[in-house]
């Protein structure tokens, strides 16, 4: 079985490493963003607009391995556009825009077309990102416990698109 931390490292760097997210960063520009880093930019700035205070937004998935989860079968390997993302809002409260859950009330279903009722006030987004990638995007929450349980004891490869801080009340 692979070890995806270690398949993804450079130069024996860990995922939490800066470097290695660079790395990642540009996998997921060449393969879901064909290489432009202004169509990648122009993606998380939406994420940004409709992501409140107190979120973090993750990329998981093959357009972060660069293959699929149960194969090695390549990221898009059916023909452009025939891979999806998967975007996670960790925390922040994203989890109450969700219909549906994996564990109720902690860690959401995919709102995808899977799942196309699991999180109406995100279908505009939904509809939007989809668009502008010209592939399917699936839209989950989960919380920051379900999220460390993923990274540090699943070791699942994660992209950080963007953290928006919480809001300081005196401000």
């Amino acid at each position: 079985m692979r070890d995806e931390r270690h398949a993804l490292t450079d130069e024996g760097r860990t995922l939490s490493d800066p470097l290695s997210q660079d790395a990642i960063r540009q996998r997921v520009t060449r393969l879901a963003f064909g290489g432009d880093p202004a169509r990648y930019d122009e993606f998380v700035r939406v994420l940004d607009e409709a992501t409140p205070a107190g979120v973090e937004v993750i990329l998981r998935g093959s357009a972060v391995t660069g293959h699929k989860w149960h194969s090695d079968e390549p990221f898009d390997a059916d023909g452009p556009g025939t891979s999806d993302l998967d975007v996670t809002f960790v925390g922040g409260g994203m989890i109450a825009l969700f219909r549906e859950f994996h564990i109720p009330e902690i860690h959401s279903v995919p709102f995808s077309e899977a799942h196309p009722f699991a999180a109406p006030a995100l279908g505009a987004l939904r509809k939007q990102l989809c668009a502008m990638t010209h592939r399917p995007v699936n839209l989950q929450a989960t919380t920051s416990l379900v999220q460390f349980v993923r990274d540090v004891v699943m070791d699942q490869p994660y992209l950080v698109l963007l953290t928006k801080p919480e809001e300081d009340d005196e401000g």
